[in-house]
């Protein structure tokens, strides 16, 4: 699925001058295709973090004492909003 959305995206030909196009979101008001595209790649890196927190945390007990300086293992997940 991923492939296909990148090449749909591609096949739209976008230039650099069309990424400051602006559209308008019910809640947030103008907004740019630009911001739009960024934000596509924030979720998606959000999703990886979240991935990564799981898999840290099944070693939390094996890395004994190591744990106090593994902050991906420490801390809280962020609290989901939305």
């Amino acid at each position: 699925m991923r492939q296909e959305s990148l090449s749909e995206l591609a096949a739209l030909g976008l230039t650099i001058n069309d990424l400051d196009r602006r559209g308008q979101h019910p809640e947030l008001g103008a907004v740019t295709l630009r911001q739009l595209l960024a934000t596509w790649v924030a979720h998606d890196l959000d999703h990886v973090g979240q991935i990564s927190r799981v898999l840290a945390r099944q070693y939390s007990d094996e890395v004994g004492p190591w744990r106090a300086y593994l902050r991906i293992i420490r801390e809280s997940p962020p609290p989901v909003t939305g």
